[in-house]
């Protein structure tokens, strides 16, 4: 796209403001590192935005604390504070879920992930949110714990102007066929390949 200007304008009688402006189904999928954190860095954009972002994480560990969850809860407290930005939601399957407070275990992690999905459909209806990240999204459509067909169904039908971020490896291939922006993040090189584990600032 040079000069930010797309090389195919579609007869589709929309104008350029109608099209710019429609709602987009992502998804950032591949090997590589940095799915989660792109997405994190567009919820950055849509908080800046003024607009109401959701988090739900749907894989990593409860006891895990990201960077990022810090850094946006902050972020949601200056807006409660000050009205600066736009409110911002984090949510992680492994503590049960917030609305729920209910502890997860080993045996019922698919139906925590079915839990969550089924609350991100009741907040898709009320039109709730401005963007959704639905991080790691792609392992429960894997494992057979979230159906894909309904995934589509809902995130196609979608009402209003919401915008979805699904992050995670191996994205269904009936989810990149629907959705407006696929990334695939290609491993190169990686420091665990040389032994070195994750560290601070980096991977957390």
């Amino acid at each position: 796209m040079p000069k930010g200007q797309p090389t195919v304008v579609p007869d589709d009688g929309l104008t350029t403001r109608q099209r710019r402006n429609r709602p987009l189904l992502m998804v950032n999928t591949g090997d590589g590192k940095g799915k989660s954190t792109a997405a994190f860095g567009l919820a950055l954009r849509g908080w800046n935005q003024g607009w109401s972002v959701a988090v739900f994480q749907f894989v990593k560990s409860a006891k895990w604390r990201l960077g990022e969850q810090t850094a946006f809860e902050t972020l949601a407290d200056l807006h409660a504070e000050r009205g600066t930005g736009g409110p911002i939601e984090w949510h992680k399957m492994g503590s049960g879920w917030s609305w729920s407070r209910k502890e997860g275990t080993e045996e019922d992690h698919a139906a925590d992930a079915l839990a969550g999905w089924r609350e991100i459909q009741r907040r898709l209806a009320a039109e709730q949110h401005g963007l959704y990240v639905l991080d790691e999204f792609t392992y429960p459509i894997a494992w057979g714990w979230v159906d894909i067909d309904e995934v589509v169904d809902t995130l196609t039908s979608r009402p209003g102007h919401q915008h979805v971020m699904i992050t995670g490896r191996r994205a269904h291939p009936k989810l990149v066929e629907v959705a407006d922006l696929v990334t695939e993040m290609t491993k190169v090189k990686h420091p665990m390949d040389a032994g070195q584990k994750g560290q601070r600032g980096i991977e957390w």
